[in-house]
């Protein structure tokens, strides 16, 4: 079944957007994180996904997030600096139905085997963001690495579902990037697409391309559709 999947980007307990992932091009959108989980759940999103930007920035899961979360009852998946087992385990206890995974997923293939083993490969989520054929990590501060060796690197440690971002479309509306989604479901892997989705048509869009789910944030929160509009689209699409 496809996944319309709300984002919510945290940073200094606010919901924010970045533009194309930019630190200093912040739009904020609210001052209360899990109340704006439990509205896109209320309005039928069957789970949402959690970035902790600082967590992103420092490499240092910020650990109140995930616990402020499971208060309001809501399923999510969460990524930002989570980048060990040991951090894959604690989201997962905090609440967390899937943990996000982009730096240790491009890396650290080792310490990938030992997250898949801890919380098992349904729980874990490839990160892969993309700009100019590499995938970048650390809160796409790196040096990035080519794609074809990430999407392989996860298919052999067993990934199984994978986000895949178009940096310079992120944030932006500009629509999806249509050729960077076909390489990514060429892996075999389930895919989550991100970044570029601006109105219904996009949606279908990405639907009617047979993805496992998308990612919407600005979209949503500058009013272009709502959640029940998205998944109406959805739904029609689908049949």
């Amino acid at each position: 079944m496809f996944e319309f999947i709300p984002a919510i980007d945290v940073l200094g307990g606010r919901v924010v957007r970045l533009a194309r992932g930019d630190y200093d091009q912040v739009t904020v959108y609210g001052d209360d994180p899990p109340a704006v989980a439990s509205g896109f759940a209320a309005a039928g999103a069957p789970i949402v996904h959690v970035v902790d930007l600082e967590g992103a920035r420092s490499g240092r899961p910020q650990a109140s997030l995930g616990r402020s979360l499971r208060t309001a009852a809501v399923r999510y998946q969460i990524g930002g600096g989570i980048r060990t087992a040991a951090a894959a385990q604690r989201a997962v206890a905090d609440g967390a139905a899937r943990v996000v995974v982009g730096t240790t997923a491009l890396w650290d293939s080792t310490e990938l085997d030992r997250m898949v083993d801890a919380v098992g490969a349904d729980a874990i989520v490839g990160a892969v963001d993309v700009s100019g054929g590499k995938a970048f990590g650390a809160g796409w501060l790196d040096e990035g690495r080519p794609l074809d060796e990430v999407l392989e690197s996860l298919v052999t440690a067993g990934i199984e579902r994978i986000l895949v971002t178009s940096i310079s479309r992120d944030g932006m509306m500009r629509g999806p990037d249509m050729e960077l989604l076909a390489i990514a479901a060429g892996s075999g892997m389930k895919v989550i697409a991100s970044g570029g989705v601006g109105n219904l048509d996009d949606l279908r869009q990405v639907v009617a391309s047979g993805l496992s789910g998308v990612i919407v944030g600005r979209a949503i929160y500058e009013g272009r559709f709502t959640v029940a509009e998205a998944l109406a689209a959805i739904a029609v699409t689908s049949t």
